[in-house]
């Protein structure tokens, strides 16, 4: 398999990525962080998985985008 990735280092990768951007606006930003994460803890559980699908529905088009 020589010029391929290992799918676990593929996973372990685009882990490490997800957790980049995810600390990106705690950093930068902590109020705006602490703002959006407020808003979220007043949100329903019904609007909660809708911004959940909308985001794996994102990730799963991009990635089908990008890989094709």
């Amino acid at each position: 398999m020589s010029g391929s990735l290992d799918p676990w280092d593929l996973l372990l990768g685009a882990l490490a990525l997800m957790l980049i951007v995810e600390g990106l606006l705690p950093f930068f930003s902590p109020a705006a962080w602490r703002n959006v994460f407020e808003r979220a803890t007043k949100m329903t559980d019904g609007q909660i998985r809708f911004v959940g699908l909308s985001s794996m529905l994102a990730g799963v088009l991009t990635l089908l985008v990008f890989w094709h």
